[in-house]
């Protein structure tokens, strides 16, 4: 891998291309992502670049744990993590993911990643949490059929038939249920750059991208080319 930054989703909206065809495009605030370490076989048996993605509070991390054990506080931080930050002279920073980079030992520590590392025209792989649904039955979840609607019917929106009467007389493990909708990871693969703003660091991707709006997202270059 090559290319990767870490983005937040600001919202759909439609382009025109040079053809004059009208593309709908995900917009993404891609970057500035910090090198906050560099991992390298010697030291940690592979490499990767680690990357902090959005400023936070300085005082929501906690300080130097001044040699007692590592405790994870209601903010979810560690108190090493204060001295992460500052060893690599960067302020802290909200999310932070890894990238295994071909050239990962080419990037130094504070070292920017922003949006021009895509061009136009380059195809990613977009991955991020889903919308939630709450919980749903099986025609929205699963795109089950519904029963007669005509008067006098009472099988409307049900789920139906689970499994067979004597034989074999169970319902089968991974039967398709009603249950909890969304909130878990998607990635769409193959979607198209189509525009890139590097001063305000803005990726325009074709098509839609998993997730909210505010919703993290991690770029990369794809791993599945189509034709």
């Amino acid at each position: 891998m090559k290319k990767a930054i870490l983005a937040t989703k600001v919202g759909m909206t439609q382009i025109f291309g040079e053809d004059g065809t009208l593309i709908p495009v995900t917009v993404l605030q891609a970057g500035p992502c910090v090198v906050t370490q560099v991992k390298t076989k010697e030291n940690d048996g592979y490499s990767a670049v680690q990357v902090g993605f959005v400023d936070k509070k300085e005082r929501i991390v906690n300080k130097d744990a001044g040699g007692k054990k590592e405790v994870i506080h209601r903010h979810g931080v560690s108190k090493p993590l204060a001295g992460h930050f500052k060893k690599a002279e960067v302020s802290a920073k909200r999310y932070i993911r890894e990238f295994k980079f071909e050239n990962a030992e080419e990037y130094a520590l504070g070292a920017e990643i922003k949006a021009d590392i895509f061009a136009q025209g380059d195809k990613i792989d977009a991955s991020a949490i889903s919308k939630g649904k709450g919980f749903q039955g099986a025609i929205k979840r699963l795109g089950q059929h519904r029963g007669p609607m005509k008067h006098g019917s009472k099988f409307h929106r049900h789920q139906g038939s689970n499994g067979a009467c004597s034989s074999p007389s169970r319902v089968f493990k991974g039967k398709g249920m009603p249950g909890h909708m969304g909130c878990v990871k998607v990635t769409v693969q193959n979607l198209e750059v189509v525009r890139v703003d590097a001063d305000k660091n803005l990726l325009l991707v074709r098509g839609s991208v998993p997730g909210p709006k505010k919703a993290l997202v991690t770029i990369k270059e794809t791993t599945r080319a189509l034709g």
